[in-house]
Protein backbone atom coordinates (compact mmCIF):
# COMPACT_ATOMS: atom_id res chain seq x y z
CA UNK A 1 0.00 0.00 0.00
CA UNK A 2 0.97 3.56 -0.78
CA UNK A 3 2.04 5.19 2.42
CA UNK A 4 1.59 8.40 0.98
CA UNK A 5 -2.08 7.38 0.29
CA UNK A 6 -5.37 9.14 2.53
CA UNK A 7 -5.90 4.91 2.81
CA UNK A 8 -2.61 4.10 4.51
CA UNK A 9 -2.67 7.59 6.41
CA UNK A 10 -6.05 6.17 7.63
CA UNK A 11 -4.88 2.87 8.48
CA UNK A 12 -1.29 3.78 10.51
CA UNK A 13 -3.67 5.83 12.31
CA UNK A 14 -5.90 4.00 13.48
CA UNK A 15 -3.25 0.75 14.27
CA UNK A 16 -1.20 3.69 16.35
CA UNK A 17 -4.77 4.42 17.94
CA UNK A 18 -5.17 1.11 18.96
CA UNK A 19 -1.89 1.06 20.53
CA UNK A 20 -2.76 3.31 22.53
CA UNK A 21 -6.03 1.88 23.95
CA UNK A 22 -3.68 -1.38 25.06
CA UNK A 23 -1.52 1.40 26.18
CA UNK A 24 -5.05 2.31 28.87
CA UNK A 25 -6.18 -1.06 29.48
CA UNK A 26 -2.78 -2.17 30.81
CA UNK A 27 -2.58 1.58 32.72
CA UNK A 28 -6.09 1.57 34.21
CA UNK A 29 -6.97 -1.96 34.55
CA UNK A 30 -5.95 -1.28 38.21
CA UNK A 31 -8.52 0.91 38.70
CA UNK A 32 -11.52 -1.53 38.25
CA UNK A 33 -9.80 -3.74 40.16
CA UNK A 34 -8.63 -1.89 43.24
CA UNK A 35 -11.58 -3.08 45.42
CA UNK A 36 -11.08 -6.37 45.32
CA UNK A 37 -7.27 -6.41 45.01
CA UNK A 38 -7.73 -4.14 48.05
CA UNK A 39 -9.56 -6.77 49.78
CA UNK A 40 -7.51 -9.56 48.98
CA UNK A 41 -3.71 -8.25 49.56
CA UNK A 42 -5.37 -6.07 52.54
CA UNK A 43 -3.63 -2.50 51.47
CA UNK A 44 -4.64 0.80 52.24
CA UNK A 45 -6.74 3.40 49.99
CA UNK A 46 -2.64 5.14 50.01
CA UNK A 47 -1.61 2.60 48.96
CA UNK A 48 -4.02 1.91 46.09
CA UNK A 49 -3.27 5.58 45.18
CA UNK A 50 0.19 4.57 44.66
CA UNK A 51 -0.29 1.90 42.51
CA UNK A 52 -2.44 3.08 40.38
CA UNK A 53 -0.51 6.71 40.57
CA UNK A 54 2.66 7.85 41.74
CA UNK A 55 4.62 4.77 41.44
CA UNK A 56 3.55 4.78 38.00
CA UNK A 57 3.83 7.67 37.05
CA UNK A 58 7.69 8.34 38.38
CA UNK A 59 8.88 5.53 36.21
CA UNK A 60 6.69 6.60 32.91
CA UNK A 61 7.53 9.73 32.95
CA UNK A 62 11.70 9.89 33.80
CA UNK A 63 11.93 7.10 31.24
CA UNK A 64 9.74 8.38 28.59
CA UNK A 65 11.85 11.71 28.43
CA UNK A 66 15.61 9.38 27.13
CA UNK A 67 13.21 7.15 24.74
CA UNK A 68 11.55 10.36 23.31
CA UNK A 69 14.69 11.93 22.55
CA UNK A 70 16.07 8.33 21.29
CA UNK A 71 12.81 8.32 18.96
CA UNK A 72 13.32 11.73 18.04
CA UNK A 73 16.79 10.42 15.98
CA UNK A 74 15.47 6.37 14.93
CA UNK A 75 12.89 4.34 14.11
CA UNK A 76 9.64 5.22 15.73
CA UNK A 77 7.69 2.38 14.73
CA UNK A 78 10.62 -0.20 16.80
CA UNK A 79 10.83 1.39 19.81
CA UNK A 80 6.09 1.48 19.92
CA UNK A 81 6.62 -2.12 19.06
CA UNK A 82 9.19 -3.05 21.80
CA UNK A 83 7.67 -1.13 24.30
CA UNK A 84 4.14 -2.30 23.84
CA UNK A 85 5.21 -5.86 24.10
CA UNK A 86 7.18 -4.62 27.41
CA UNK A 87 4.23 -3.25 29.08
CA UNK A 88 1.52 -5.85 27.59
CA UNK A 89 4.26 -8.76 29.26
CA UNK A 90 4.14 -7.17 32.47
CA UNK A 91 0.55 -6.60 32.77
CA UNK A 92 -0.03 -9.78 32.40
CA UNK A 93 2.95 -10.97 35.25
CA UNK A 94 0.66 -8.64 37.50
CA UNK A 95 -1.60 -11.32 37.90
CA UNK A 96 0.92 -13.50 39.93
CA UNK A 97 1.73 -10.81 42.64
CA UNK A 98 0.94 -11.97 46.17
CA UNK A 99 1.21 -9.14 48.08
CA UNK A 100 2.02 -5.45 47.77
CA UNK A 101 5.65 -5.32 46.68
CA UNK A 102 5.60 -8.00 44.01
CA UNK A 103 2.05 -5.96 42.71
CA UNK A 104 4.07 -2.58 42.75
CA UNK A 105 7.24 -3.89 41.08
CA UNK A 106 4.98 -5.29 38.03
CA UNK A 107 3.21 -1.96 37.48
CA UNK A 108 6.89 -0.46 37.67
CA UNK A 109 7.33 -2.71 35.04
CA UNK A 110 4.84 -1.56 33.25
CA UNK A 111 5.25 1.82 33.40
CA UNK A 112 8.61 0.93 32.01
CA UNK A 113 7.35 -0.52 28.59
CA UNK A 114 4.37 2.22 28.28
CA UNK A 115 7.44 5.16 28.37
CA UNK A 116 7.95 4.47 25.09
CA UNK A 117 4.10 4.34 23.53
CA UNK A 118 2.83 7.60 23.24
CA UNK A 119 5.99 10.19 22.72
CA UNK A 120 6.84 8.30 19.31
CA UNK A 121 3.60 7.42 18.20
CA UNK A 122 2.65 11.48 18.20
CA UNK A 123 5.43 12.13 15.92
CA UNK A 124 4.56 9.21 13.45
CA UNK A 125 1.06 10.93 13.34
CA UNK A 126 2.74 14.67 12.97
CA UNK A 127 4.68 13.35 9.98
CA UNK A 128 1.55 11.71 7.93
CA UNK A 129 -0.89 14.39 8.65
CA UNK A 130 -0.95 18.20 7.69
CA UNK A 131 -0.49 21.13 10.44
CA UNK A 132 -4.35 21.71 9.66
CA UNK A 133 -5.31 18.34 10.45
CA UNK A 134 -2.86 17.57 12.86
CA UNK A 135 -5.06 18.68 15.77
CA UNK A 136 -8.11 16.10 14.22
CA UNK A 137 -5.39 13.79 13.25
CA UNK A 138 -3.86 13.18 17.00
CA UNK A 139 -7.71 13.49 18.60
CA UNK A 140 -8.40 10.88 17.39
CA UNK A 141 -5.30 8.95 18.64
CA UNK A 142 -6.20 10.25 21.81
CA UNK A 143 -9.62 8.59 21.92
CA UNK A 144 -7.67 5.29 22.53
CA UNK A 145 -7.80 6.48 26.22
CA UNK A 146 -11.71 6.18 26.34
CA UNK A 147 -11.32 2.90 24.15
CA UNK A 148 -8.72 1.52 26.30
CA UNK A 149 -11.00 2.55 29.48
CA UNK A 150 -13.91 0.84 28.04
CA UNK A 151 -12.44 -2.33 27.31
CA UNK A 152 -10.68 -2.40 30.58
CA UNK A 153 -13.97 -1.81 32.56
CA UNK A 154 -15.89 -3.17 30.37
CA UNK A 155 -13.80 -7.11 30.35
CA UNK A 156 -12.02 -6.22 33.70
CA UNK A 157 -15.12 -5.96 35.49
CA UNK A 158 -16.95 -9.52 34.29
CA UNK A 159 -14.09 -11.35 34.67
CA UNK A 160 -12.67 -10.20 37.94
CA UNK A 161 -16.61 -10.93 38.91
CA UNK A 162 -16.66 -14.00 37.37
CA UNK A 163 -12.96 -15.53 37.52
CA UNK A 164 -11.27 -13.10 39.89
CA UNK A 165 -8.94 -10.06 39.70
CA UNK A 166 -5.69 -12.47 38.74
CA UNK A 167 -7.55 -13.91 35.67
CA UNK A 168 -8.70 -10.24 34.25
CA UNK A 169 -4.91 -9.02 34.17
CA UNK A 170 -3.85 -12.46 32.42
CA UNK A 171 -6.79 -11.92 29.63
CA UNK A 172 -6.26 -8.14 29.04
CA UNK A 173 -2.04 -8.36 29.21
CA UNK A 174 -1.31 -10.60 26.69
CA UNK A 175 -3.14 -9.64 23.32
CA UNK A 176 -1.47 -6.56 23.67
CA UNK A 177 1.97 -8.87 22.64
CA UNK A 178 0.31 -10.16 19.31
CA UNK A 179 -0.58 -6.44 18.48
CA UNK A 180 2.28 -5.43 18.78
CA UNK A 181 3.68 -8.02 15.96
CA UNK A 182 0.96 -6.22 13.64
CA UNK A 183 2.19 -2.55 14.52
CA UNK A 184 5.46 -4.13 13.35
CA UNK A 185 4.98 -5.52 10.31
CA UNK A 186 2.16 -3.42 8.72
CA UNK A 187 3.29 0.20 9.74
CA UNK A 188 5.95 2.30 7.85
CA UNK A 189 8.46 4.69 9.27
CA UNK A 190 7.61 8.13 7.65
CA UNK A 191 9.92 10.70 6.29
CA UNK A 192 9.95 13.09 9.63
CA UNK A 193 8.96 16.86 8.52
CA UNK A 194 7.57 15.53 5.06
CA UNK A 195 4.41 17.52 5.96
CA UNK A 196 6.02 20.71 7.05
CA UNK A 197 8.30 22.03 4.27
CA UNK A 198 10.95 23.96 5.97
CA UNK A 199 11.61 20.88 8.85
CA UNK A 200 12.22 18.19 6.12
CA UNK A 201 15.98 19.52 5.67
CA UNK A 202 16.18 20.98 9.08
CA UNK A 203 20.05 19.44 10.57
CA UNK A 204 20.06 17.17 13.56
CA UNK A 205 19.46 19.52 17.05
CA UNK A 206 21.43 19.38 20.50
CA UNK A 207 19.68 18.59 23.20
CA UNK A 208 20.86 22.07 24.69
CA UNK A 209 18.97 23.53 21.44
CA UNK A 210 16.11 21.51 22.38
CA UNK A 211 15.68 22.53 25.75
CA UNK A 212 16.41 26.04 24.97
CA UNK A 213 13.67 26.10 22.60
CA UNK A 214 10.86 24.57 24.66
CA UNK A 215 12.23 27.02 27.30
CA UNK A 216 11.92 29.58 25.39
CA UNK A 217 7.96 29.08 24.42
CA UNK A 218 5.91 30.78 27.34
CA UNK A 219 2.56 29.22 25.14
CA UNK A 220 4.00 25.64 26.02
CA UNK A 221 5.46 26.17 29.77
CA UNK A 222 1.21 27.14 30.35
CA UNK A 223 0.18 24.38 28.37
CA UNK A 224 1.98 21.90 30.03
CA UNK A 225 1.18 23.13 33.19
CA UNK A 226 -2.19 23.30 32.53
CA UNK A 227 -2.69 19.68 31.08
CA UNK A 228 -0.57 18.66 34.42
CA UNK A 229 -3.61 20.22 36.32
CA UNK A 230 -6.46 19.21 33.95
CA UNK A 231 -5.35 15.54 34.26
CA UNK A 232 -4.93 16.05 38.79
CA UNK A 233 -8.43 16.04 38.02
CA UNK A 234 -8.97 13.82 35.04
CA UNK A 235 -7.23 11.26 37.09
CA UNK A 236 -7.85 11.86 40.59
CA UNK A 237 -11.63 11.36 39.93
CA UNK A 238 -11.20 8.54 37.23
CA UNK A 239 -9.13 6.07 39.18
CA UNK A 240 -11.32 6.20 42.14
CA UNK A 241 -14.62 6.58 40.50
CA UNK A 242 -15.42 2.58 40.45
CA UNK A 243 -14.62 2.70 44.40
CA UNK A 244 -16.73 5.85 44.80
CA UNK A 245 -19.50 4.21 43.39
CA UNK A 246 -18.92 0.77 45.24
CA UNK A 247 -18.94 2.67 48.83
CA UNK A 248 -21.35 5.51 48.05
CA UNK A 249 -23.91 4.20 45.71
CA UNK A 250 -23.35 0.31 46.80
CA UNK A 251 -22.87 -0.72 42.99
CA UNK A 252 -20.76 -4.46 42.56
CA UNK A 253 -17.99 -4.49 40.46
CA UNK A 254 -19.19 -5.98 37.42
CA UNK A 255 -22.17 -3.19 36.87
CA UNK A 256 -19.67 -0.49 37.77
CA UNK A 257 -17.38 -1.62 35.20
CA UNK A 258 -20.07 -1.81 32.46
CA UNK A 259 -21.46 1.44 33.33
CA UNK A 260 -18.07 3.34 33.44
CA UNK A 261 -17.14 1.88 30.08
CA UNK A 262 -20.19 3.18 28.34
CA UNK A 263 -19.83 7.01 29.82
CA UNK A 264 -15.70 7.05 29.33
CA UNK A 265 -16.84 5.47 25.67
CA UNK A 266 -19.30 7.88 24.82
CA UNK A 267 -18.70 10.71 27.09
CA UNK A 268 -14.70 11.05 27.35
CA UNK A 269 -14.05 9.71 23.61
CA UNK A 270 -16.57 11.85 22.46
CA UNK A 271 -14.90 14.87 23.69
CA UNK A 272 -11.06 13.76 22.70
CA UNK A 273 -12.49 13.95 19.26
CA UNK A 274 -14.48 16.90 19.16
CA UNK A 275 -11.88 18.89 21.28
CA UNK A 276 -9.75 18.04 18.31
CA UNK A 277 -11.89 18.32 14.97
CA UNK A 278 -14.11 21.78 16.30
CA UNK A 279 -10.47 23.48 16.75
CA UNK A 280 -9.35 22.30 13.46
CA UNK A 281 -12.68 22.59 11.27
CA UNK A 282 -14.44 25.31 12.61
CA UNK A 283 -12.25 27.34 15.48
CA UNK A 284 -8.94 28.03 14.39
CA UNK A 285 -10.00 30.13 11.20
CA UNK A 286 -11.75 32.35 13.58
CA UNK A 287 -8.97 32.26 16.23
CA UNK A 288 -5.69 30.21 16.40
CA UNK A 289 -6.00 31.20 20.43
CA UNK A 290 -9.37 28.46 20.25
CA UNK A 291 -6.80 25.90 20.68
CA UNK A 292 -6.05 27.43 24.76
CA UNK A 293 -9.84 29.06 25.15
CA UNK A 294 -11.92 25.99 24.40
CA UNK A 295 -10.66 23.72 27.53
CA UNK A 296 -11.08 27.17 29.44
CA UNK A 297 -14.98 27.13 28.81
CA UNK A 298 -15.30 23.59 28.93
CA UNK A 299 -13.87 23.51 32.69
CA UNK A 300 -17.13 25.28 33.48
CA UNK A 301 -19.79 22.92 33.09
CA UNK A 302 -17.35 20.20 34.33
CA UNK A 303 -16.71 21.26 38.01
CA UNK A 304 -20.70 22.18 37.75
CA UNK A 305 -21.34 18.74 36.97
CA UNK A 306 -18.62 17.09 39.16
CA UNK A 307 -20.77 19.25 42.29
CA UNK A 308 -23.55 16.85 41.32
CA UNK A 309 -21.79 13.78 40.71
CA UNK A 310 -20.04 13.53 44.44
CA UNK A 311 -22.84 15.01 46.66
CA UNK A 312 -26.05 13.65 44.63
CA UNK A 313 -27.95 10.62 46.04
CA UNK A 314 -30.22 9.59 42.64
CA UNK A 315 -27.46 7.55 40.84
CA UNK A 316 -29.11 7.94 37.62
CA UNK A 317 -28.38 11.60 37.35
CA UNK A 318 -25.35 11.35 38.82
CA UNK A 319 -24.54 8.46 35.97
CA UNK A 320 -25.94 11.74 33.79
CA UNK A 321 -24.04 14.46 35.21
CA UNK A 322 -21.02 11.73 35.19
CA UNK A 323 -21.03 11.50 31.39
CA UNK A 324 -20.81 15.53 31.01
CA UNK A 325 -18.24 15.68 33.33
CA UNK A 326 -16.29 12.99 31.51
CA UNK A 327 -17.06 14.86 28.28
CA UNK A 328 -16.11 18.53 29.29
CA UNK A 329 -12.87 17.29 30.85
CA UNK A 330 -11.64 15.59 27.43
CA UNK A 331 -11.80 18.24 25.09
CA UNK A 332 -8.22 19.86 26.40
CA UNK A 333 -6.08 16.68 25.24
CA UNK A 334 -5.96 16.85 21.36
CA UNK A 335 -5.95 20.92 21.27
CA UNK A 336 -2.81 20.42 23.93
CA UNK A 337 -0.81 18.11 21.79
CA UNK A 338 -1.52 20.31 18.14
CA UNK A 339 -0.16 23.76 20.27
CA UNK A 340 2.98 21.77 21.30
CA UNK A 341 3.74 20.55 18.12
CA UNK A 342 2.77 23.78 16.26
CA UNK A 343 5.69 25.47 18.34
CA UNK A 344 8.75 23.32 17.43
CA UNK A 345 10.52 21.66 14.37
CA UNK A 346 9.57 17.92 13.18
CA UNK A 347 13.31 16.86 14.54
CA UNK A 348 11.84 17.26 18.62
CA UNK A 349 7.86 16.37 18.30
CA UNK A 350 8.39 13.42 20.30
CA UNK A 351 10.40 14.69 22.96
CA UNK A 352 8.38 17.72 23.30
CA UNK A 353 5.55 15.33 23.92
CA UNK A 354 8.21 13.91 26.15
CA UNK A 355 7.99 16.86 27.56
CA UNK A 356 4.35 17.59 27.33
CA UNK A 357 3.48 14.14 29.04
CA UNK A 358 6.11 14.51 31.39
CA UNK A 359 4.34 17.26 33.40
CA UNK A 360 0.68 16.30 32.65
CA UNK A 361 1.77 12.51 34.54
CA UNK A 362 3.96 13.64 37.20
CA UNK A 363 1.25 15.98 38.38
CA UNK A 364 -2.05 14.36 36.85
CA UNK A 365 -0.88 10.60 37.24
CA UNK A 366 1.28 11.17 39.82
CA UNK A 367 -0.38 13.16 42.30
CA UNK A 368 -3.89 13.27 41.43
CA UNK A 369 -5.17 9.47 42.02
CA UNK A 370 -2.31 9.69 45.56
CA UNK A 371 -3.52 12.79 46.89
CA UNK A 372 -7.20 11.17 47.13
CA UNK A 373 -6.12 8.52 48.43
CA UNK A 374 -4.37 10.00 51.28
CA UNK A 375 -7.24 11.91 52.08
CA UNK A 376 -9.34 9.44 52.02
CA UNK A 377 -7.59 7.55 54.57
CA UNK A 378 -7.01 10.52 56.71
CA UNK A 379 -11.01 11.19 56.69
CA UNK A 380 -11.89 7.93 57.07
CA UNK A 381 -12.26 7.69 61.17
CA UNK A 382 -14.49 10.55 60.96
CA UNK A 383 -17.06 10.11 57.86
CA UNK A 384 -17.03 6.03 57.09
CA UNK A 385 -16.92 4.89 53.08
CA UNK A 386 -18.15 8.85 52.73
CA UNK A 387 -14.40 10.34 53.25
CA UNK A 388 -13.94 9.12 48.89
CA UNK A 389 -16.75 11.78 48.40
CA UNK A 390 -15.06 14.44 50.43
CA UNK A 391 -11.73 13.98 49.34
CA UNK A 392 -12.57 13.48 45.39
CA UNK A 393 -14.04 17.68 45.91
CA UNK A 394 -9.93 18.79 45.30
CA UNK A 395 -10.48 18.04 41.74
CA UNK A 396 -12.56 21.69 41.50
CA UNK A 397 -9.71 23.34 42.96
CA UNK A 398 -7.14 21.17 40.42
CA UNK A 399 -9.60 22.33 36.69
CA UNK A 400 -10.07 25.91 38.33
CA UNK A 401 -6.10 25.84 38.11
CA UNK A 402 -6.24 24.15 35.03
CA UNK A 403 -8.24 26.96 32.91
CA UNK A 404 -6.10 29.83 34.59
CA UNK A 405 -3.10 28.30 33.21
CA UNK A 406 -5.20 27.26 29.74
CA UNK A 407 -6.02 31.03 29.56
CA UNK A 408 -2.16 32.09 30.16
CA UNK A 409 -1.14 30.09 27.19
CA UNK A 410 -3.25 32.00 25.07
CA UNK A 411 -1.70 35.27 26.01
CA UNK A 412 1.53 33.87 24.49
CA UNK A 413 1.06 31.61 21.65
CA UNK A 414 0.48 33.70 18.91
CA UNK A 415 3.29 35.43 19.28
CA UNK A 416 5.49 32.05 20.05
CA UNK A 417 4.19 31.06 16.80
CA UNK A 418 5.57 33.79 15.14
Amino acid sequence: MDSNSDSYKKYVLFILTGMYAFNFIDRQILVILQEPIKADLMLSDTQLGLLTGFAFAILYTTLGLPIARYADKNNRKNVVSISLVVWSAMTALSGLAQNFTQLLLARIGVAVGEAGGSPPAHSIISDYYEPEKRATALSIYSTGVYIGIFLGFLIGGIIAKNFGWRAALFALGLPGILYAVLLWATVKEPVRGQMDADDIHQKELKFSEVIRILASKKSFIFIALATGFQAFGNYASGNWMPSFLARSHGMDIQTAGIVLAIIAAIGGGGGTFLGGYFTDKKLRQRDMRWYCWLPVWAGIPSILASIYVFFGSDIKIVLAFLSIAYFTSALYLGPSIAVTHSLVPAKMRAFASGILFFVLNIIGLGFGPLAIGMVSDGLTPSYGDDALRYALTITFVSSAIAMFLFYMASRYYREDLS
